[in-house]
């Protein structure tokens, strides 16, 4: 018989044991509670913040000055200059650019507003266009004084993310400022970790599942990509790669650099015979949390050009393209080579000419953001003849700005006097 002082050791420890059992389940449940208690509301905040179409913004707080009560980007840059300096310079400030302007003569009130609802959401801006447009409903008096009369060309502006109903929003707090709210210019600003979820983004880059598709595809499909990702997994959301350490710059295809970051291209020389050189290339999607490229509307071209010793292109090489190309009507695919995030593409070809020194070969990649814009603009100049003058100079402008969006991301020579062994980056 087990002695009474070792048999109340014994339950001591079961019961110790068990309390911190208990501790812990408790304090998961409870952990999973506010997790979930967490999520709604985030849910709720975001559901709510994109709530197209937006309402207007009433009438601003009695003891607003002017400058705190005012939508314009402008306002905003008093005290926010680096984040109106990037913004200036990001895609978001040209979402009303002639490019979708002039469509606006073609399609209408009704779907130019569906457009505007990530273009230029604010029912502010909606009303001036309206006003611009001469359509139905449009207001007959000038907008109040916290709206200015240039709004509607500021596109994505600041507002369109950070205000409703007069109120400022943003990311949670990077410094201490408890108790200061009140003497901040607009009463400071409620903190939501919202801002920082990739859903906040998703409000206009992914189309919901009974949204437009196309071969059985959502056209705008960008967030689902991201979540098939490593990205996703790792919680490394849009903000981390499109807008580092907060910069409103949301770098993408337009940028050089970060098409640079998300493609790995690697190319291999393979002599086949005397007179036979063979090439094979790999791009793959190193970088990119969603299809490279992510939408229907940017061309990325890749080419290996043959160059002699006068650095004259003799021949191409290769030739690979990276889209989602379409017919412009977006009523039937051609063909879809995007890269989802780690797939590969190898391509193959020879040299057949017996080659000198000082021959080399030429890695060129092109990109052209809006190839699927230009190539639409210039099929709708064949109806020049029935557009108004304001229309058609609108599409051409649009057709110009398109064009100047085309660069070369990389421009590699390589010799071909010794093995290639070549790998960017």
């Amino acid at each position: 018989m087990m002695p009474m002082n070792k048999i109340s050791l014994r339950m001591i420890f079961i019961a110790v044991i068990t309390f911190m059992v208990l501790a812990l389940v408790w304090q998961y449940v409870q952990q999973s509670r506010e997790n979930r208690t967490e999520q709604h509301e985030m849910d709720d905040f975001l559901t709510q913040h994109w709530q197209f179409p937006l309402r207007t913004q009433g009438v601003p707080p009695a003891h607003f000055t002017a400058l705190e009560a005012s939508l314009d980007a402008q306002a905003c840059a008093e005290c926010h200059v680096t984040q109106h300096q990037d913004w200036e310079k990001s895609r978001h400030s040209h979402t009303m650019n002639a490019g979708i302007r002039w469509q606006f003569h073609v399609f209408g009130q009704t779907e130019s507003n569906k457009c505007m609802d990530c273009h230029a959401p604010l029912a502010e801006q909606k009303a001036l266009v309206a006003k611009e447009m001469g359509w139905e409903n449009a207001p007959k008096t000038r907008p109040p004084g916290y709206v200015p009369e240039s709004l509607h060309h500021q596109g994505l502006t600041c507002a369109a993310c950070h205000v409703r109903e007069h109120q400022r929003f943003g990311p949670l707090h990077r410094y201490d400022i408890a108790g200061t709210e009140s003497a901040l210019p607009h009463s400071g600003f409620i903190a939501k970790e919202a801002f920082s979820d990739s859903r906040f983004c998703a409000a206009c880059h992914q189309f919901p599942e009974d949204g437009p598709r196309l071969n059985g595809k959502l056209r705008q499909d960008t967030y689902n990509e991201w979540l098939n990702t490593p990205f996703a997994e790792e919680g490394i959301g849009c903000q981390q790669c499109h807008m580092p350490d907060r910069r409103h710059q949301w770098r993408g295809i337009s940028d050089a650099e970060m098409v640079r970051r998300a493609m790995g291209i690697s190319l291999e020389s393979q002599p086949k015979d005397d007179a036979t050189l063979g090439l094979t290339m790999k791009v793959t999607n190193i970088g990119a949390g969603h299809h490279l490229p992510a939408y229907m509307v940017p061309r990325i071209d890749i080419r290996l050009l043959l160059v002699d010793p006068d650095e004259e292109i003799v021949e191409e090489l290769l030739h690979h393209v990276l889209q989602w190309r379409t017919s412009v009507d977006l009523k039937s695919e051609e063909f879809d080579q995007r890269l989802a995030f780690g797939e590969s593409v190898l391509r193959s070809t020879s040299i057949t000419e017996t080659l000198s020194p000082g021959w080399s070969i030429q890695l060129v990649v092109d990109v052209a953001p809006k190839e699927h814009y230009e190539r639409m603009y210039q099929d709708m100049m064949k109806q020049a003849d029935k557009m108004t003058p304001a229309t058609l100079s609108l599409l051409q402008l649009a057709i110009k700005e398109a064009a100047e969006t085309r660069y070369r991301a990389i421009s590699q020579r390589i010799s071909l006097e010794q093995p290639i062994h070549y790998t960017h980056p």
